[in-house]
């Protein structure tokens, strides 16, 4: 049986992520179709690139569980199974998706295929939003693109380009911090 565990310090990094992420998702602009504008995407973005594929993906799923359970890490201090499987259920879903897919960029080491792989993170966010937006709320797919991936191609570019730009040097000088051992 292989029981490989992951070091503290990774799951540190790991809880310290799931808390990043439930604090950017208060920042909340609202729209005009109804999907709100947050910082979980930037957020998730940077556990990807930071933590990479494996731990981001990890990070995401318990901050997934965790506003499942009632928690309120949810955007505007939600929590429920019922906001995971309400319209904006879909965003929420695809998170560990998108932050392994962008974590597997990173975990490359070039900078090219982490670009792709935050385009594709992203396209794969909107995509599942706006999939779920159309089979929750039973409206066409022309109104759920209106709603949930139109409106947001231009603040998700910015947030791409602000997580390669913070993400990058900080993974760099997390990997260059070396920890005693304690005994």
């Amino acid at each position: 049986m292989n029981t490989k565990k992951i070091p503290t310090r990774e799951l540190c990094y790991i809880a310290l992520f799931v808390a990043v992420v439930a604090v950017l998702a208060q920042i909340n602009i609202p729209m005009p179709l109804g999907v709100p504008l947050t910082l979980q995407t930037f957020a998730v973005m940077l556990a990807g690139i930071i933590l990479g594929s494996k731990k981001a993906a990890i990070a995401l799923i318990v901050y997934l569980l965790l506003g499942a359970v009632g928690v309120p890490v949810f955007t505007l201090f939600g929590g429920g199974f019922h906001r995971i499987t309400g319209p904006w259920g879909g965003f929420l879903m695809s998170y560990p998706v998108m932050a392994f897919v962008i974590g597997l960029g990173a975990d490359s080491g070039k900078k090219h295929w982490l670009a792709v792989c935050l385009t594709a993170g992203a396209v794969i966010n909107l995509s599942a939003g706006m999939f779920w937006l159309a089979f929750v709320s039973k409206i066409g797919l022309t109104e759920a693109f209106a709603a949930a991936f139109a409106p947001f191609v231009i603040p998700e570019g910015i947030k791409m380009v602000m997580a390669f730009s913070i993400g990058l040097p900080v993974r760099y000088a997390l990997s260059r911090i070396k920890f005693k051992s304690a005994a």
